[in-house]
């Protein structure tokens, strides 16, 4: 397999952020295109020091996601949320809004079905991290950012990169 390329990020301010607003296509069959734009995910994620990232993020409308939290690698195509229990607020922040970072409620517990990146099916549930994480990628899939899920206007802060307790990104 050939190396991995490092993906462009689409930015709220980029002239492709229409693709950020927009609900992905279906992946349907996990082709070895699909697992050569996973390892360009994975290998982009890593390179932009995030905790996940949706396929729209990267400039393809295509329902899938990656997530890296703790030693944990997550790849979801076509992933439904099946199942969210209880709420917690937390800051987030995310690679296609730099400098931004908020508090959002989220589900505590969330069960979610999709396929791996051999196209066979899976279920997670995840909670913590790992399951805002994932709350926050799937969003992108349906054209949602994480300032939209904000209920408080007054958690929204502007931060440098230099801030040391600054959330990593999604």
């Amino acid at each position: 397999m050939p190396a991995t390329a490092t993906l462009d990020i689409v930015t709220v301010s980029s002239p492709k952020a229409g693709v950020l607003r927009r609900r992905a296509r279906p992946v349907g069959k996990v082709t070895a295109e699909i697992q050569r734009l996973i390892e360009d995910m994975l290998t982009t994620l890593q390179a932009a020091n995030g905790l996940g990232l949706a396929a729209p993020q990267v400039g393809e409308s295509l329902r899938m996601l990656v997530a890296k939290v703790e030693d944990r690698t997550v790849v979801l195509v076509d992933p439904e949320l099946v199942r969210a229990e209880g709420k917690e607020i937390a800051t987030e922040a995310c690679l296609s809004i730099p400098g931004v970072v908020a508090d959002v409620p989220r589900s505590a517990v969330v069960t979610i079905r999709g396929k791996n990146r051999r196209g066979r099916k899976v279920t997670i549930v995840a909670h913590k991290l790992l399951g805002r994480v994932l709350q926050h990628e799937l969003d992108h899939l349906d054209g949602i950012l994480f300032l939209d899920r904000v209920s408080d206007p007054n958690t929204i802060r502007y931060i440098t990169s230099s801030d040391d307790d600054a959330p990593a990104a999604k």
